[in-house]
C-alpha cells in the first residue's frame, strides 16, 4: 500500500448530481508531501444515470453492481481501494478544507489509534448550517465510549459515522460495512470503537447535506420494527467484539 487515502463514495441515481460538489471538496484538500487521494465511486445499481456525473480524473475509479444499499456499495468499493487509509464521503456531502490532512495527522502521530472522526455541520437547503450539541472535546476517544453514548442518548452517537477515516487493514479485518438496509455505517463505527481507540477533531470536517431525496429522510428509514432490528444487531456485534479476548487493535486491552 502506498501513501494514499482511498475516499469511498457510494452513490445512487438521485444523488449523482451532487458528485460535482463532492469532487470540488476533494480538489480543495491539501496533503503532506508524498501523499495523495484516490476517489473510489461505487454505484448502488447498474444504470446509465450516474456515470455522466463522474469527473474525468485519473485518480477516480468508478464501478457498478447489483443494488444492495450503501453498505454493499461501500464494501464492494473496497476491492479497488489501494490506500493505507480509507475515508468515507457520501455522494451528497462535502469535505471541508483540511479535513483529510487533520485525519491523517491524528493517525500518523499515534499508531494505536484505529480511526478518526470530526465535527459535522448539517447543510440545509437554504444554504444555512446547523451544528450538533453533543460533540465531545477534541482528542482521543476511549474504546467502548461510542456504544455507551449511543445507548444513553437514544441511539445517537457523539461522533458521526459519515466523517469516518480508518486504517484500511482494520476496516478489512472487521469485514467492511454491515449488511444492513441502513445504519451500516453506525454499525462499523461501533465495531471500531469496540476494538480500538479513535480520535475526534473539533474542527468541522464535513458538510452533511440535507435534502428531500436522501435515503435517511425516507419513511422506511425510521420504520420502528426495522430500526429495532438494525440496532439490535449493531449493538450485539459491538458487544461481542468488546468481549473477545485478544481482539484489540494497537496493543490496547
Amino acid at each position: 500500500m502506498t501513501n494514499l487515502i482511498s475516499v469511498i463514495t457510494p452513490v445512487h441515481a438521485p444523488a449523482a448530481e451532487y458528485l460535482a460538489d463532492a469532487y470540488k471538496s476533494l480538489l480543495d484538500q491539501e496533503l503532506p508531501d508524498g501523499w495523495d487521494w484516490q476517489w473510489v465511486i461505487q454505484e448502488d445499481g447498474e444504470t446509465d444515470a450516474v456515470r455522466p456525473y463522474v469527473p474525468d480524473d485519473a485518480r477516480i475509479s468508478f464501478g457498478q453492481g447489483r443494488p444492495g444499499r450503501a453498505g454493499v456499495a461501500r464494501t464492494m468499493a473496497l476491492s479497488r481501494a489501494e490506500g493505507r487509509y480509507v475515508k468515507v464521503l457520501d455522494a451528497d456531502d462535502m469535505l471541508t478544507p483540511g479535513s483529510l490532512a487533520r485525519d491523517l495527522a491524528a493517525l500518523e502521530h499515534d499508531p494505536e489509534l484505529g480511526w478518526a472522526t470530526s465535527r459535522v455541520l448539517d447543510l440545509l437547503p437554504d444554504g444555512s448550517t446547523v451544528g450538533f450539541d453533543q460533540d465531545p472535546p477534541e482528542g482521543p476517544i476511549d474504546m467502548g465510549a461510542v456504544l455507551a453514548h449511543w445507548k444513553a442518548h437514544n441511539y445517537r452517537a457523539q461522533v458521526h459515522p459519515a466523517t469516518l477515516f480508518v486504517r484500511r487493514d482494520l476496516l478489512l479485518a472487521l469485514g467492511g460495512w454491515m449488511a444492513l438496509p441502513a445504519s451500516e455505517d453506525t454499525g462499523l463505527l461501533l465495531a471500531l470503537s469496540a476494538v480500538s481507540r479513535g480520535w475526534f477533531s473539533a474542527e468541522t470536517g464535513l458538510l452533511y447535506r440535507k435534502w428531500p431525496g436522501q435515503v435517511t429522510s425516507q419513511a422506511a428509514h425510521v420504520n420502528e420494527g426495522e430500526r429495532e432490528a438494525r440496532f439490535a444487531v449493531v449493538e450485539a456485534r459491538a458487544r461481542v467484539l468488546a468481549a473477545m479476548d485478544g481482539w484489540r487493535f494497537g496493543g490496547n486491552g
